[in-house]
């Protein structure tokens, strides 16, 4: 392997790239602080479906199943 870090494709993101190397700037740490996301997702679940009707949780539930079915349709072909 080689000790060459990979090029970005987008063109801003090449710029910073070739500031970086050429001004040996280090990146900064960024720790985001994820400690509610998991107790939201959890909410988030148990709020809609009470929000929805039962019919429309059906014509959910039947376009997430056609879904399914032609991607597995289109996986045999």
């Amino acid at each position: 392997m080689t000790d060459k870090p990979k090029r970005p494709r987008d063109a801003n993101q090449l710029a910073k790239f070739i500031v970086d190397m050429a001004t040996e700037d280090e990146e900064p740490v960024y720790d985001p602080d994820t400690s509610g996301q998991r107790k939201g997702g959890l909410k988030g679940g148990a709020s809609r479906d009470k929000a929805l009707s039962e019919g429309r949780k059906r014509q959910i539930a039947v376009k997430a199943a056609t879904a399914r079915w032609e991607k597995a349709k289109l996986k045999e072909e």
